[in-house]
């Protein structure tokens, strides 16, 4: 399984040989360097740490900086752990770009959903309004959130008014229709989640289950 950090740049429109025309998302794929390399013998399971986007070392903590000192280069912005069920092949220092995806792939991508603010149960769930005429009192109202007398209290976990987005997210088996290796970009077909320049985590799908 191939996992690499980026960002997202934005969405535009691709245009594929038989000439259908769909929306892709662009998404800057790496450089990403490993920086730890994790073994059972130390640290009880295989991994590998990754780590994306150079930072000033005024920007980073000590240990950061010390790690990064180690391996010559820039402390990382974002540090990732990729779990393994064996012994990596990759070695501390090595870097792995966008190239390392084909076109034609699935792949999962997590990212933070656009936050929203106090949103109502219209906006946030999808609730149904009621009606505007005949003098209606319940126009984006929730409606009832309990029983009377049993069990008398709401169930946790009632679907109501509050932080909307903001969350983390992972949109699964989008295909990969191209692949610019030189500015280290890939066109993903489809939405993910995330603003324009926000963190996203690009992984080789675990299902593998191509979308219509």
């Amino acid at each position: 399984m191939t996992l690499i950090l980026g960002r997202k740049i934005g969405m535009t429109q691709f245009f594929a040989e038989d000439g259908t025309v769909f929306g892709c998302t662009v998404l800057e794929a790496g450089p990403c360097t490993v920086m730890q390399v994790r073994t059972p013998e130390r640290d009880g399971y295989h991994a590998l740490q990754w780590g994306f986007e150079d930072v000033k070392e005024s920007r980073a903590n000590k240990p950061q900086r010390a790690q990064a000192a180690t391996l010559s280069v820039a402390p990382k912005r974002f540090l990732r752990e990729q779990r393994l069920a064996a012994a990596p092949e990759q070695a501390v220092g090595d870097v792995v770009k966008a190239d390392a995806f084909a076109e034609g792939d699935l792949v999962d991508v997590t990212g933070t959903t656009k936050g929203r603010g106090f949103a109502g149960t219209i906006k946030r769930h999808g609730f149904a309004r009621g009606p505007k005429t005949h003098g209606s009192m319940n126009y984006r109202r929730p409606g009832s959130i309990g029983c009377s007398a049993y069990p008398g209290r709401v169930f946790k976990g009632k679907r109501m008014s509050g932080h909307f987005g903001a969350k983390r997210h992972t949109t699964k088996n989008l295909q990969v229709v191209k692949v610019d290796a030189e500015r280290g970009l890939l066109f993903v077909r489809g939405a993910v989640p995330g603003h324009r320049g926000s963190f996203v985590q690009i992984q080789t799908a675990r299902t593998g289950v191509k979308k219509g």
